[in-house]
């Protein structure tokens, strides 16, 4: 139960091969051989079963195979009978190598494979690769070289292609991946072994879509949170998209969207099949950079310009050297060097320039990254530049790339650079870009540690007041509210709105206008007409009662005229804002196919379409979050103190994107909102105009089934009293707590911690530490028990600490029916009720989970677990795998 499910289709010990007749090549399909062939050229480190499942035997000859994979290459229709094959003697896993397998036919087999409880990769798969192992089951080509780096494809050809390009560039690979449309193993579940697999340091993935975005936002974020994942997705425009869709089966949705949920999964996205090549070099080279200042070292000018040009060109930011720094390297320097800006060594320089100049940069601290950037000189030996950056490369901890202009002459320069995988590029543009795409992958980590919860700490919503009005509009079979509803759904979450009031005469229109006070906006009332601009069902700035009189008249007859049949309730009258140099923004909500919910935010005003600034962000959001996706729109330059208008309230405006993820988060029947404009200034914000499409949603929405990142489960926290005296909080940890979690393993002792992680570790790795604090609320749960204490300060205060005493835990296993728990208590809290707690308390979360099974392992010399597991109601077993444990289930 330690290793991951997938480990017998990735890291198989035995492996069937049902390929047709071995003695016989001619008569197997081609990709069989190709199979064959690739299986056998090298030595894999397990054994080979070859089988047939025409001349075999029997069942019962069949019955003393035993195998953990088995891998098919036939026709379709044999492939079916083979996996039933697979099925009988017991395979854990199955490959279906080839093509051209039809949907229908693909369902068979999924059919097949979950009735032997087997996870199927494939049919329609080109196979994988652990090299490793020397384990070659694809036909994408040779076995590829052993290294760190992972690739997961859903494109056959283009997994060849980079394997191709690897060979010639020194880039090995712990794992690849061609996955296929109809496969049953996906790019998730690929992806979570991948987190885990200590052979893999970072993963590059191509993809065409995905099945299921919850799913896929799970395995992507455990993946980011480990290690590096780069992903370079087709379908970025319309014509893309449709080819995608055709390709792989998968629904891709909006090109935006889809950037905003791999920077909130913690990926990197590049945007080209080089800049993929490009980012996997500096993945190979196993950086990890900390920001985005990237120091330029260079012996010629024009290239240095190039690359400083390209820096500020795609939002980095040039690392300079401090004026103690450089004060310090210039004396080491050709006198024509020049340290402003870029640090130019001039046309003199030799390896020993480049050595000082590489070193001083490594030891800035405003310097994230450094590039080397060298044009060739006659009478300077390339090569001797590239051999003293390998020189210091260990010693730098930080990313260093170079770009070796020129081609003849410094060939032998680049296979020094290539045998200590350092990224070597040939023009300055794809260096940086490079840089820039790793530089990405530590701010989007930010975005990844934020983990909201549905409610802000903001005064709470009327939540029961907007369903209700969400139901009556429903009930009259509508789904665009009308302006006057939109209002007040935004006011029950105590969105600032101006004061609109429906008039149903002109008269009565003339009355409110007065009341209120001139200039006001007359706009027409209809729940079928979503866009008033465009029937002329809006006018601003109306003086006076005689103009509302008139206004009234024509826009009623001039609406019913444009759209024939719409009802007019009437017209609405709202004051004019009076916020003469307020920013005109829009805030809104898009539902993409598949990612559900997504907030969106620009400028606003009547120009929307035309200005095109929308920058997005998925629900939920917290203030870090929102101020981000502030930064990330055109129109966020001009909130701050610009041509003589004062810096705007973003308190208000940040408020505002809270509570419109408030709504998104809590009422799933949105579909569409647009608040434009929102008008913000120094003052605060208010919302001027506002439009909401609503549909019905399913009953499990009400769980945040609707969005693709599950919120922080707030609810499940509980104070409870402590045996003894005193209290505790339970509640879901979150990834603030692993300092915490940290102690609480230190301070255990050794045989609690043997208890627990079966291992005489003394303190969690980093990795592990980042895994067990940052998890996925949708498909495991981590419950930490908070214990506060009051103690004297320094200063002879009194100061409140706390810390994490106990911690129960459980991972939902593959068939979503049952889940594996753990269980740890501190030393000084044994005894207490502590671990009978938080127990019961993770068993109540699974139940409402739907899950109905839980388990665990439990070292059969750990009697206190055992009774404790006895007194709970567990079943105690003998685990048939390891006689060193007994395994403890219990129906929930």
């Amino acid at each position: 139960m330690d290793k991951h499910y997938l480990t017998p289709l990735f890291l198989p010990e035995t492996i069937a091969v049902f390929a047709g007749r071995t003695d016989d090549p001619d008569s197997q399909i081609p990709q069989a051989r190709a199979l064959v062939n690739a299986l056998t050229t090298q030595r894999f480190t397990g054994n080979l079963v070859f089988l047939d499942i025409h001349t075999t035997g029997t069942l019962a000859d069949l019955a003393q195979t035993r195998a953990d994979l088995a891998i098919i290459a036939l026709p379709p229709t044999e492939a079916l009978a083979a996996l039933e094959v697979a099925g009988r003697i017991k395979c854990k896993a199955a490959l279906v190598v080839g093509s051209g397998t039809s949907a229908d036919m693909a369902g068979d087999m999924h059919r097949v494979a979950r009735r032997h409880g087997m996870h199927l990769l494939g049919p329609n798969s080109l196979g994988f690769q652990r090299p490793r192992a020397g384990l070659n089951a694809s036909v994408v080509g040779p076995l590829a070289a052993v290294g760190p780096l992972a690739l997961v494809s859903q494109s056959g050809a283009l997994t060849a292609s980079i394997l191709d390009w690897a060979s010639q560039n020194a880039v090995g690979f712990s794992t690849v991946v061609s996955l296929g449309p109809n496969t049953s193993v996906d790019i998730a579940q690929v992806l979570d072994f991948l987190a885990s697999d200590a052979q893999t340091h970072s993963i590059v993935v191509y993809m065409e879509g995905i099945s299921s975005a919850r799913r896929f936002m799970s395995a992507l974020r455990a993946a980011a949170n480990a290690k590096p994942v780069v992903v370079l997705k087709a379908g970025r425009k319309t014509a893309g998209n449709l080819a995608a869709q055709t390709h792989c089966g998968t629904i891709v949705g909006s090109d935006d969207v889809f950037d905003a949920a791999l920077r909130r999964a913690g990926a990197v996205r590049v945007r080209s099949f080089v800049e993929l090549f490009s980012a996997a070099k500096c993945l190979a080279s196993r950086y990890r950079p900390v920001g985005k200042r990237l120091s330029i070292v260079t012996n010629g000018g024009g290239p240095g310009v190039l690359a400083a040009d390209w820096v500020s060109e795609i939002g980095l930011e040039l690392g300079q050297l401090s004026p103690e720094t450089a004060a310090g390297l210039k004396p080491q320097l050709p006198a024509l060097a020049s340290l402003t800006d870029l640090i130019d060594l001039s046309e003199e320089a030799t390896a020993e320039h480049y050595r000082a100049a590489i070193d001083a940069a490594g030891h800035e601290k405003t310097v994230d990254g450094i590039l080397v950037v060298h044009s060739p000189k006659s009478g300077i030996n390339a090569a001797d530049v590239a051999r003293a950056m390998a020189e210091l490369k260990p010693r730098l901890g930080k990313p260093l790339l170079c770009c070796w202009m020129g081609d003849a002459s410094v060939g032998e320069a680049r296979a020094v650079l290539a045998t200590t995988n350092i990224p070597s590029f040939r023009t300055p543009e794809a260096a940086v870009g490079a840089f820039g795409n790793i530089a990405s992958f530590y701010q989007n980590q930010q975005l990844l540690q934020q983990t909201p919860p549905p409610l802000s700490t903001l005064a709470k919503p009327d939540i029961e007041g907007a369903r209700l009005l969400i139901e009556n509009v429903l009930t009259e079979r509508r789904k665009i509210l009308t302006e006057m509803e939109s209002k007040a759904l935004l006011s029950a979450f105590h969105i600032p709105v101006t004061q609109t009031i429906l008039a149903r005469s002109a008269n009565e229109a003339m009355l409110i206008a007065t009341q209120l006070g001139y200039p006001v906006a007359l706009k027409i009332d209809s729940p079928d007409i979503s866009h008033k601009s465009d029937v002329n069902g809006v006018a601003l700035n109306v003086l006076n009662a005689v103009g509302v009189r008139d206004i009234y008249n024509t826009m009623i007859q001039a609406v019913a005229k444009a759209q024939p049949g719409a009802r007019i309730n009437g017209v609405t009258i709202q004051k004019m804002a009076r916020n003469k140099r307020g920013r005109e923004l829009y805030i809104g909500l898009v539902t993409d196919d598949p990612f559900g919910p997504v907030i969106a935010f620009g400028a606003g005003g009547t120009m929307i379409e035309l200005i095109n600034d929308r920058a997005m962000e998925l629900p939920p959001l917290n203030q870090f979050l929102a101020r981000r996706l502030i930064e990330r729109s055109r129109v966020a330059e001009t909130l701050v103190k610009w041509r003589g208008a004062s810096a705007v309230d973003m308190d208000a405006l940040e408020h505002v994107l809270l509570r419109v993820s408030e709504m998104v988060c809590e009422l799933p029947q949105l579909r569409e909102m647009d608040i434009n404009p929102i008008i913000v200034d120094e003052s605060g914000a208010v919302a001027v105009d506002a439009r909401i499409v609503i549909d019905s949603a399913p009953a499990t929405a009400r769980n945040y089934a609707h969005l693709a990142i599950l919120p922080y489960p707030a609810r499940y926290e509980q104070i409870w009293p402590l045996r003894g005296g005193g209290e505790y909080t339970i509640r879901p940890i979150h990834p603030d707590d692993a300092q915490m979690l940290q102690d609480l393993v230190q301070n255990l002792s050794p045989e609690s911690r043997y208890f627990r992680f079966v291992s005489s570790l003394k303190e969690l790795p980093p990795s592990m530490l980042s895994r067990l604090t940052l998890i996925d609320y949708d498909r495991e749960m981590a419950l930490v028990a908070i214990h506060r204490s009051r103690q004297a300060d320094a200063d002879g205060g009194i100061e409140e600490t706390e810390r994490i005493v106990g911690v129960s835990r459980y991972i939902t296993n593959p068939d979503k029916a049952s889940c594996e728990f753990s269980l740890v208590v501190a030393d000084d809290f044994n005894g207490k009720g502590l671990g009978s707690r938080l127990m019961l308390s993770i068993m109540e979360e699974a139940r409402d989970k739907g899950l109905a099974e839980i388990e665990g392992l439990v070292l059969a010399n750990n009697p206190g677990m055992l009774r404790l597991m006895k007194g709970l109601g567990y079943s105690v077993k003998p685990f048939p795998e390891d006689p060193d444990f007994k395994l403890v289930t219990h129906m929930l």
